[in-house]
Parts: C-alpha cells; structure tokens; sequence
C-alpha cells in the first residue's frame, strides 16, 4: 500500500511541469493572438476634443486614421481631424481641420493592453489661420476582440509658420485628447 502512494506522488510530480508548460503555452498562443503584426494595417475612428493651455477654449470633433505596421511595435499613422469650436472673446464659431502624420511605438507587444508613446507632424486649417504643427502624442489600445480595439489618446501640439518659430513655439500649444475604436485587418 505504501508503494501505491508512492507510485501516485511519482506519476503527480512528473505530470506537473508538463501542466505548467501546457498552460504557458495555451497563455501564450492567445496573447500572441491580440493586436497586430509587422505588415498589418488599422483604421480608427473616435471622437476628439482639444483645449488650450489655459483650459478656457475648447473644441470638440471627430477623428480618422489609417496606420501601417512597420514590425510588431512600430507604427506609421496618417490622422485626419475636424473639430467645431466657440472661442471665447470672438464672435460666432469656427470649424478646424487637422492632418498629421505620426509614428508611434507600442509599449508591449504581446497581449490586450497595448500602451504607445509617438510624435506627430502636420497641418492645422481653418479659422484662425493655416499653421504647421508638431507634438508628442501617448495612448492605450485595448483589445476586446483579437483585432477590434478601443483606444484613448492625448497629444501635445504647437504651432509654428517656419522651422525658427518650433522652440519659441513650444509653451503656447494646445492639448488634444481622442477616444474611439480600430480595427487591424
């Protein structure tokens, strides 16, 4: 009887590295399958708003982009904007536009949560008047299916009419914040 249990502990401690290894393996198949891979694209679309720094104008619209996934962490975006605004101490309202290229590098690269940091460069139009921009840019993706996400975004732009103008430029830009959902196809 003493050697049956024996014979079970012996059976129970072998099979426990192959459970350990069968699971990590099924773990890490589904994580490998979130998000995208070198090679893939995306689309997003979302809702934006952006204030200036001092928080007392604002502007709300909404958002486009089409990326390309350079490898696993690396990602060229074209984003396109329209934002309706009131600015406080003028008349009437105004429509802006923005198209902006951006390249973003995601955090973590396996799994649902996907964090990015980026910088961009682009084109604002509209009222007051056409500028170039430039910013930082910081997100998260989150897969809630292996190639549907939602994603909350918050970049820092300034604005500048010629490459002299960026460093003396950078205190007086304006915070722009987006939140949607994209595809990877």
């Amino acid at each position: 009887m003493k050697s049956n249990h024996i014979l079970k502990l012996a059976l129970l401690a072998a099979g426990l590295p192959l459970a350990a290894l069968a699971q990590t393996t099924t773990s890490d198949v589904t994580m490998a399958q979130y998000g995208p891979h070198g090679g893939d694209k995306e689309i997003t679309i979302g809702g934006n708003g952006s204030t200036n720094r001092a928080l007392n104008n604002s502007a709300g619209g909404g958002t486009a982009s089409f990326g390309y996934y350079f490898d696993n962490a690396w990602e060229g975006v074209i984003r396109q904007s329209l934002s309706y605004s009131n600015p406080q101490g003028r008349n009437g309202n105004t429509w802006n536009g923005e198209t902006v290229g951006a390249i973003d590098f995601h955090l973590i690269q396996q799994g649902p949560v996907r964090p990015f940091v980026g910088a961009n460069l682009g084109w604002v139009y509209g009222s007051p008047r056409n500028t170039a921009a430039a910013g930082l840019e910081t997100g998260v993706k989150f897969y809630v299916l292996p190639r549907t996400f939602i994603f909350a975004m918050v970049d820092y732009d300034w604005f500048f009419r010629h490459d002299k103008a960026i460093a003396s430029r950078i205190t007086t830009g304006i915070y722009n914040w987006s939140l949607g959902m994209g595809f990877n196809f």
